[in-house]
């Protein structure tokens, strides 16, 4: 296992994992355009068979188990034990889905048994993308086909940008992550995304963008949402990692600085950021 592994391991088995299990319904609710988005680029039919990588808990997992019918079959696999654990008492019994914690980028899955490769932002974080696409390819059928959804820049992201925009001043920006190095954003890069699949035996690929609107943070007037919005920004993403060590004096400047960011977008019961993604899809090469 690389450092880069281990870590995201580690992670998504501490902190991350916990924070996802906690807010597990809003967070699949914020998600839920982006990967319905994914899902229609993936056009399930009956009858098929679907590996969903990186599934946390279960949404996209099962919403395609509806598509594929009792005669199909998803898999969904993710690193982290509490997701999975979530997944599995979200799945309504019957379904015709089974969840596995695994590494898909190493993990011995089952060859040529699976007719779609899909995933909703749970590709961007192998340490080596090419090896791992390779596996999962290798999981395919001949001819089966790839869908999946993925962040583009942070620049374009409200719930990256608005926020950390806001610390201008207040602390030292952190230092910028190599551009491919394993992050949400390290599929930015459509010329990127294109060479990783290509050099991993995938062809017919095509990178569209796709943009929503998020509702981050709720509340039952328009205040309590840009309270709730503050909230989400302070316990989760690069937020709470540049503030986790700062005095409570910064944390409280941070606080009205993120809340007069978000005080300056759309929503009533919720604050509207900015959601930038690619849908890529592609298919094994025969």
């Amino acid at each position: 296992m690389t450092e880069q592994n281990a870590y995201q391991v580690a992670d998504w088995n501490g902190k991350s994992g916990e924070y996802w299990v906690a807010n597990q319904a809003r967070l699949d609710a914020m998600m839920a355009v982006f990967g319905q988005a994914a899902i229609e680029a993936a056009a399930p039919a009956t009858g098929e068979r679907v590996l969903d990588v990186g599934c946390g808990a279960g949404a996209t997992s099962l919403e395609l188990a509806v598509r594929v019918g009792a005669s199909g079959h998803v898999l969904g696999v993710d690193i982290s034990e509490p997701l999975i654990g979530r997944a599995r008492t979200l799945a309504p019994p019957n379904a015709p889905a089974l969840f596995q914690v695994a590494d898909a980028s190493s993990a011995e899955l089952p060859e040529g048994a699976f007719d779609i490769l899909f995933s909703r932002f749970g590709v961007m974080f192998f340490d080596d993308p090419v090896a791992a696409f390779a596996n999962m390819r290798r999981a395919l059928k001949p001819g089966g086909r790839v869908a999946f959804v993925c962040w583009r820049g942070a620049a374009e992201n409200d719930w990256v940008r608005l926020p950390m925009g806001a610390l201008k001043g207040i602390v030292p920006p952190p230092a910028p992550p190599a551009p491919e190095a394993p992050g949400p954003f390290s599929f930015g890069d459509p010329e990127r995304v294109v060479r990783i699949l290509t050099a991993a035996g995938f062809t017919d690929i095509a990178i569209e963008p796709f943009d929503a609107a998020i509702p981050f943070g709720a509340g039952g007037t328009r205040e309590a949402a840009i309270d709730d919005a503050v909230k989400m920004a302070f316990e989760g993403g690069p937020l709470s990692r540049v503030l986790a060590d700062q005095s409570d004096d910064i944390r409280a400047r941070a606080a009205a600085a993120v809340r007069a960011a978000f005080a300056g977008l759309p929503g009533e019961r919720s604050v509207l950021i900015d959601g930038a993604t690619w849908i890529v899809t592609a298919r094994h090469s025969v």
